[in-house]
C-alpha cells in the first residue's frame, strides 16, 4: 500500500506543469469574457457602435470554433508540444497588437488571429494534461482542463471590468503577454513527452476554408442587413455565397473520410448529431448575455466596468459552481434528466430577461442571470458527455472537440442574429421616438451616430453638438428606451432559439425519458 501510494504521488515537476497548462486554459477561457464589459470603452475610445465591436468577440470565437479540430489534427502531425508553443507566441503575439489597435478594423483582425493561436493551444494543452497523469488519475486531467476553462470564464468580466477601470481596456490584452511567455517557459523546462503521431492524422483543408467562408459570408451579411437592407445586391451575394460555401462543405466532407473535419460516420449517429445541433441552438443564449447584459448595466444603469463585471456574478459564479455538481449528478440521474433541465433552464432564464424593461433595475436582471448560469453549468458538460459517449470510445476525442466546435461557431452565428435584431429594432425605435416628438431635426443618416450618446461617442456629441442641453437630455431619454426595446426583441429571439434547442434535448439527447444509464449504453449503435 505504501508504495502504491508513493507511485501515485505526482512528482513536483509535473505539479508545476500541471500548474502552467492550467494557467493557459484560463487564459484563452478568460479572453472569452473579459471583454464583456470593456465594450463600451471600446465604442467611446475607438468611435464605433454595438453592431461593430461585437465583432471583437466574434471574431475571436469563430476562428477559434472553426479550427479548434484543425487544431488537434495539426498537434497530432507536427507534436503537442510544438504546436502549443507555435500557438502561444501567436496568442501572444497578436494580444499585443490588440492592445496597440488604434481603430476597429485592426482589432478585430488581431482578435481573430488570437482565435488561430487559441485553436492550436487548447487541443495540444487537453493532451499534453492527459499524457502527463497515470491512466488512475486521468479524471484529474479534465477537471484540471474544464475546472481552469470554467474559473476563467467566470473571472473574465470581473478581471476586464478591473482592468478597465483602473487601466484601459488595452490592458487586458496586454495581461496575456507575461501570462503566455510563462507558459512557454515552464511547459518548455518541465514538460517532457514522448510525441505520439496518428497515422491517421491529417487537415481536411477544403472542410476548414468551406466552412469557414460560409459563416463568415452569412456573419458579414447579418451585420451590413441592418446598414444596406435585406434586399440589397451585397447582402443577397453576401447569403448566397454562404450558402454556397456550406452546400460545399458538406459535399467536401463526403468525400474526405477519415481526415474530414466532421467525419461522416460520426455525424450520421443520431444521438450525437442531435446533441450538437441542440448545443447550436442554444449557444446563442450564453453569448448573447455576455455582450448585452454588461451593456444594459453600464449604458441603463450606470454601472462602471468593474460593477458590471461583479454584476453578471449570480451567472458566471452558477455557471462555475454548478459545471462541477454536473458530473456526479449526470453518474446519479442519467443524461436525459441533467440535460434536459440544463436546457429547460437556459430556456426559461432568457425568457426571464426578455421580460426586463426600461425602469428595471439591477434586482431585476437577478432571477434570469442565474436561472442562465445554472442552465449553462447543467447543460454543456452533460450534452458533451451524453453525444460523445453516444460513439464509439475511439472517437471520444474528435468528437469532443466536435462538440466544441458547435458550441463556438453557434455561440458566434447566434450573437450575429441576436445584434441584427437588437440593431434593427433600436434603430427604428429611435427613428419613430425622434420623429414623433419633434423635439429636434435630426438627419436620417445620422440617427446611427446619435445612438452612440450612451457610450458618449465622438460621432454622437458632433451630431447632437447644435442641439440645446435639454433637447440632448430627451434625446439620451429615447435613446435608452430604444435600447430597452431591441435589447427585449433579440432576447425574444434567443429565448425561441433555446426553445428550439430544448425541444431537440428532450426529444433525441440521452435516450430515453427516465432511464438512468449513460448514452453509450444506448445510444451508441443508433443510426440516422
Amino acid at each position: 500500500m505504501p508504495e502504491t501510494a508513493a507511485s501515485q504521488r505526482l512528482d513536483r515537476g509535473t505539479v508545476v506543469a500541471l500548474v502552467a497548462m492550467g494557467l493557459a486554459v484560463f487564459v484563452i477561457a478568460n479572453d472569452f469574457c473579459a471583454l464583456s464589459v470593456a465594450l463600451p470603452a471600446i465604442e467611446h475610445d475607438l468611435d464605433a457602435d454595438v453592431a461593430t465591436v461585437q465583432w471583437v468577440i466574434n471574431a475571436y470565437a469563430l476562428v477559434f470554433g472553426v479550427l479548434i479540430v484543425t487544431g488537434g489534427r495539426l498537434a497530432d502531425l507536427f507534436g503537442r508540444r510544438r504546436v502549443f508553443f507555435a500557438g502561444c507566441v501567436i496568442f501572444a503575439g497578436f494580444s499585443v497588437l490588440a492592445g496597440l489597435a488604434p481603430g476597429t478594423a485592426w482589432l478585430i483582425a488581431s482578435r481573430a488571429a488570437m482565435g488561430i493561436g487559441a485553436a492550436m493551444m487548447w487541443p495540444a494543452i487537453l493532451g499534453m494534461t492527459y499524457a502527463a497523469l497515470p491512466a488512475e488519475k486521468a479524471g484529474l486531467a479534465g477537471g484540471l482542463i474544464l475546472g481552469a476553462a470554467g474559473f476563467g470564464n467566470a473571472m473574465g468580466p470581473l478581471i476586464g471590468g478591473a482592468l478597465t477601470d483602473t487601466v484601459s481596456w488595452r490592458a487586458v490584452f496586454f495581461l496575456n503577454l507575461p501570462v503566455s511567455l510563462l507558459a512557454i517557459y515552464v511547459i518548455w523546462l518541465k514538460v517532457r513527452q514522448p510525441e505520439e503521431r496518428s497515422p491517421e492524422a491529417g487537415i481536411d483543408y477544403g472542410g476548414v476554408s468551406t466552412l469557414s467562408i460560409g459563416l463568415v459570408a452569412l456573419l458579414l451579411a447579418l451585420d451590413q442587413a441592418t446598414d444596406y437592407g435585406w434586399s440589397d445586391w451585397r447582402i443577397i451575394a453576401l447569403l448566397a455565397a454562404s450558402a454556397i460555401f456550406l452546400v460545399a462543405f458538406v459535399a467536401v466532407e463526403r468525400r474526405v473520410g477519415v481526415r474530414a473535419l466532421v467525419p461522416p460516420d460520426v455525424i450520421a449517429n443520431r444521438e450525437f448529431s442531435a446533441a450538437c445541433l441542440g448545443v447550436l441552438l442554444m449557444s446563442a443564449v450564453f453569448f448573447a448575455c455576455l455582450l448585452y447584459l454588461p451593456q444594459f448595466m453600464q449604458k441603463l444603469l450606470g454601472y462602471s466596468p468593474l460593477d458590471a463585471g461583479a454584476g453578471l456574478l449570480p451567472m458566471m459564479a452558477l455557471f462555475a459552481l454548478v459545471s462541477f455538481a454536473a458530473g456526479p449528478l449526470y453518474q446519479r440521474l442519467g443524461a436525459k434528466l441533467v440535460v434536459s433541465t440544463g436546457a429547460a433552464c437556459l430556456f426559461g432564464g432568457m425568457l426571464l430577461l426578455s421580460l426586463v424593461g426600461r425602469d428595471a433595475g439591477y434586482g431585476a436582471l437577478v432571477p434570469g442571470m442565474a436561472v442562465v448560469g445554472l442552465g449553462v453549468g447543467l447543460f454543456y458538460s452533460s450534452v458533451t458527455t451524453a453525444g460523445v459517449t453516444a460513439l464509439d470510445p475511439s472517437r471520444s476525442s474528435l468528437a469532443g472537440g466536435i462538440v466544441y466546435m458547435f458550441q463556438i461557431a453557434g455561440g458566434a452565428i447566434g450573437l450575429g442574429l441576436t445584434t441584427t435584431v437588437f440593431t434593427s429594432a433600436s434603430q427604428s425605435a429611435l427613428a419613430d421616438s425622434v420623429s414623433s416628438t419633434g423635439i429636434a431635426r435630426i438627419p436620417a443618416s445620422q440617427l446611427d451616430a446619435v445612438y452612440g450618446i450612451l457610450a458618449g461617442t465622438e460621432s454622437a456629441q458632433r451630431a447632437l453638438a447644435h442641439l440645446a442641453p435639454e433637447a440632448i437630455d430627451r434625446i439620451k431619454d429615447l435613446v435608452r428606451d430604444a435600447f430597452v426595446t431591441g435589447f427585449q426583441h433579440a432576447f425574444r429571439l434567443d429565448t425561441a432559439l433555446a426553445l428550439g434547442g430544448l425541444v431537440i434535448t428532450v426529444a433525441f439527447v440521452g435516450g430515453r425519458l427516465g432511464s438512468r444509464r449513460p448514452a453509450a449504453a444506448t445510444g451508441a449503435g443508433e443510426r440516422a
